[in-house]
């Protein structure tokens, strides 16, 4: 409720810029027309990905992992891993933090292991493993529009390098932290069967089918709605007490859409120009940790998409602007208002009971961060 009080607050200010003339209307137009894909892709999306939840699927997964874990506490961390990563890649951050933040808690509890090493590598590989693609993190889809590089696939050619990074060096960390933890033995369930075999097995089927589309080169919020469409008929036919307004992130979208108009209010203001001082220019190595430093900065002082706008004008580069979604993305690991993701993730774990101390996640954000963000920047340099 938070989220959506600040949003609506943004957007009142938005309406006054635009009314006072601080804030042209064809420029509010032109961010209207920009982002509403990415907000129904958002919104789409986790629909998609709720109903999914429901009729099972990400449970079944978590399950599954357990029995291919044979016993071992760090290979079942090493398929969250790989889990955790994927779900972030091609069903975005939010995506991880929300729905599999309590599947993991709960396989740690069942298995008799600890939950906050999971629970921690599935908050922080929802930040820094969104580089890959542009449909992991809002900000690559912003970021997309700019950089004008064909499609998703030169896109991941180019974040490559820096997304590598981004999950190895917090994977790597989380495990030497948490190693006594990991180098244990524990003793697998045996897996449910879902509820609704029908539910089941159609929500598998629309996510098999919409992770090749998400990197087909089309929109995408084409295949999101059309998921969305799909699962929402089925689940009205066959479990309609799911469907309700809850399903929608409204909240986020009020978020994203009071930032939207007021950051560009800001750059009318001079905020571009004033940016343009710390940020630097130029793409030597150098350069581009400059401004990925301050996109660390901007991100942990506030949020990682409201730093990504205000700093969006002065990386005008593909380069450029790849190095600042690695310091907005990468980087928000240290602050629990970082990202809307880590946020989401708290609230998660706290309605399963699980109490998580901010200070040592800044303490280790803090440690991670910087080994994080500059061998990312330095291979993209490369």
């Amino acid at each position: 409720m938070k989220s959506a009080l600040l949003g609506t607050a943004l957007l009142i200010v938005g309406a006054i810029a635009i009314s006072t003339g601080l804030m042209p209307v064809p420029a509010a137009l032109a961010v209207a027309e920009r982002v509403w894909p990415i907000l129904l892709f958002v919104v789409a999306i986790t629909v998609v990905t709720e109903l999914a939840a429901d009729a099972g699927v990400f449970t079944a997964v978590a399950e599954r992992l357990a029995l291919w874990g044979l016993d071992r506490a760090w290979l079942l961390w090493l398929l969250v891993v790989v889990l955790a990563t994927l779900s972030t890649i091609f069903l975005s951050l939010d995506t991880t933090a929300v729905l599999l933040t309590p599947v993991v808690v709960l396989l740690a509890g069942h298995v008799g292991l600890p939950p906050i090493p999971f629970a921690l590598t599935t908050v922080w590989l929802a930040n820094s493993a969104s580089l890959l693609l542009p449909v992991s993190n809002l900000t690559n889809l912003l970021a997309e529009h700019k950089m004008d590089l064909g499609g998703p696939l030169q896109f991941a050619a180019l974040m490559a390098g820096p997304a590598a990074v981004a999950v190895l060096v917090p994977s790597l960390v989380l495990f030497v932290v948490f190693r006594r933890d990991l180098l244990r033995r524990y003793q697998p369930d045996r897996p449910s069967h879902p509820e609704d075999p029908v539910l089941f097995w159609v929500s598998s089927a629309v996510l098999v089918l919409i992770v090749p589309a998400l990197v087909s080169g089309i929109a995408v919020w084409i295949p999101a709605v059309t998921g969305a469409v799909i699962l929402s008929a089925v689940f009205l036919a066959r479990r309609p007490s799911t469907l309700s307004f809850s399903l929608l992130p409204w909240q986020l979208v009020l978020l994203a859409s009071g930032l939207f108009l007021v950051i560009e209010a800001g750059h009318g203001l001079g905020l571009t120009d004033l940016l343009a001082q710390a940020a630097g220019e130029g793409e030597d190595t150098g350069s581009l940790l400059q401004l990925a430093g301050l996109g660390v900065l901007a991100a942990n002082a506030a949020n990682n998409l409201p730093a990504y706008l205000a700093l969006e004008p002065v990386a005008e580069s593909p380069l450029r602007l790849a190095a600042l979604l690695v310091g907005v993305g990468a980087g928000s690991l240290v602050t629990p208002w970082a990202s809307l993701a880590t946020l989401l993730w708290h609230q998660r774990l706290a309605a399963l009971g699980v109490r998580v101390s901010w200070w040592r996640y800044m303490g280790l954000g803090l440690l991670v961060v910087p080994l994080t963000v500059v061998p990312a920047v330095w291979v993209l340099g490369r």
